[in-house]
C-alpha cells in the first residue's frame, strides 16, 4: 500500500448550499448541492467525474439526479458516519486500479427535518437483543461504554476530560460562521446542561441537523493541473470488530487503534508530524476513546492528554477546529465534515479559525456503536 501514497489527491470540498434546520428539501437535493459547489471550488466541470460514491444514498439515484450519466466506477459502501475517510481509500484504489480517473464522494442527509423515518428492522441482531432491553439509540450505547472507562480510569478525572472537550470544541465553533452553536459554553454550562442518558449532559452528545457535503478524489496528474493546491492522500486504512455495542472486545478502545498505526506508516509519519486532527465527535466520549485507540496518549492517559483546553483554540493539539459534531454539524454521519474542515485548514482557507501554516492532518471517522473506523493521513505540499 506505501507506493499509493500520494498517488491521489483532493481537490475539491464543499457543503451544501445551507446546513443547519432545513425543512425544505430532500438528501438527493443535499447531495446535489454540495457535489456540484465540490466541483466548482476544484475548478472542474460535471463532465469530468466518472467515479461516484455515496453512503445511505443510491450512487444510481445520485448520479441521475445531477445528470452525470457516464459513470466507470461506483460504490456505496455505508458503515455509519466512518464511510467518508473509508471513502478516500476506495477512490485512491479504484484510480490506482485504473477503473475511473476523478471520484465524485458525495453526503446529503436531511438528519433533523427528513419527513419519513424507517423503524429498525426487526430481524437485526440489535433489534432482538438489545432494544427489548432499553439499549435504543446511540446516547445510551455510548453512555455505556463511557460508563465503563469511568470504572477503571475514574469517575471524577473522565467526567473533567468529557467537559473539556465540549467546551474547546464550542469555542473553535464560535470562530465558524457556518456551525449550528454559536454561543459562548462555559464549565458551568456543560455540567448543568440536562441529561441525556448517564454518564452524557446535553452537551455531550451531538447535534442532529440537516446538510449535504461533498469532496472530490483525482489522481495526480489531473490535480496537478487545477487552480488550487491539491491535497495529498498519504496514509489510509478502515475496518471494524463488531456491530452491535454488546459485542464490541472492549468498550474503552476502537479500531482506530489498528487504522491510525496503519495509515500513519503508509504516510511515513508519526504523531508528531500531524499538525491537525479531525476527530469524529458523536460524543464528547468518542474524542477521549479515539485519541487513546489512535495512540496520541495511552489507555487512561486521555483525560489528561486534553486537560487544560490543549484542543481549544491556542493550545498545544488542535482538534475539531469547524466546533465539530458537537456544535458545528451533525447530520446522522459526520464524517464527510472532518474531510472537509481538513482540506480547508491545509488550503488556509479557514478565516479566523486558520493555523499557522499547517502541512499534515489526520482524520478518523467513526460508524455504528463505536463499530467502524477509518484513518486518513493527509498533506499538503
Amino acid at each position: 500500500m506505501s507506493d499509493l501514497s500520494r498517488s491521489v489527491a483532493i481537490v475539491g470540498v464543499a457543503e451544501s448550499d445551507e446546513i443547519g434546520k432545513i425543512e425544505n428539501k430532500s438528501n438527493l437535493q443535499l447531495h446535489a448541492e454540495a457535489a456540484f459547489n465540490a466541483i466548482e471550488d476544484a475548478g472542474m466541470k460535471p463532465s469530468d467525474i466518472d467515479g461516484i460514491v455515496t453512503a445511505g444514498t443510491s450512487t444510481l439515484n445520485t448520479a441521475e439526479f445531477m445528470g452525470l450519466n457516464e459513470i466507470k466506477y461506483t460504490d456505496s459502501t455505508s458503515v455509519g458516519g466512518s464511510s467518508f475517510e473509508i471513502h478516500i481509500a476506495h477512490a485512491m484504489a479504484a484510480i490506482n486500479a485504473g477503473y475511473c480517473e476523478t471520484v465524485l464522494v458525495t453526503h446529503g442527509e436531511a438528519g433533523r427535518s427528513a419527513r419519513n423515518r424507517p423503524g429498525p428492522n426487526l430481524s437485526d441482531p440489535a433489534s432482538q437483543y438489545e432494544i427489548p432491553y432499553g439499549f435504543i439509540g446511540m446516547p445510551i450505547n455510548y453512555s455505556m461504554a463511557c460508563m465503563r472507562y469511568m470504572h477503571l480510569y475514574g469517575e471524577e478525572r473522565t467526567r473533567q476530560a468529557l467537559a473539556e472537550i465540549a467546551v474547546s470544541t464550542r469555542k473553535w465553533a464560535i470562530k465558524n460562521p457556518k456551525a449550528y452553536m454559536k454561543d459562548p459554553m462555559t464549565f458551568d454550562d456543560y455540567h448543568e446542561s440536562r441529561w441525556i442518558s448517564w454518564p452524557f449532559h446535553l452537551f455531550d452528545c451531538c447535534l442532529v441537523n440537516d446538510g449535504g457535503g461533498a469532496y472530490i478524489v483525482t489522481k495526480k496528474e489531473i490535480a496537478t493541473s487545477l487552480p488550487k493546491k491539491p491535497v495529498w492522500v498519504l496514509g489510509v486504512s478502515e475496518g471494524h470488530d463488531h456491530g452491535i455495542i454488546s459485542q464490541m472486545p472492549d468498550l474503552t478502545s476502537t479500531w482506530a487503534r489498528n487504522t491510525g498505526p496503519a495509515a500513519l506508516k503508509m504516510a511515513g509519519l508519526t504523531h508528531d508530524d500531524i499538525d491537525l486532527a479531525m476527530i469524529y465527535d458523536s460524543f464528547t466520549y468518542t474524542v477521549l476513546a479515539t485519541l487513546e485507540s489512535l495512540g496520541f496518549c495511552k489507555p487512561g492517559e486521555g483525560p489528561d492528554f486534553v486537560a487544560n483546553q490543549r484542543t481549544a483554540p491556542g493550545g498545544a493539539f488542535p482538534m475539531n477546529t469547524n466546533g465539530g459534531g458537537l456544535s458545528y454539524c451533525h447530520t446522522g454521519m459526520y464524517g464527510m465534515f472532518l474531510v472537509l474542515e481538513a482540506v480547508r485548514q491545509l488550503r488556509g482557507e479557514t478565516g479566523e479559525r486558520q493555523l499557522d501554516d499547517p502541512k499534515t492532518c489526520l482524520i478518523n471517522g467513526t460508524g455504528g456503536a463505536l463499530s467502524s473506523t477509518g484513518t486518513i493521513v493527509l498533506a499538503i505540499d
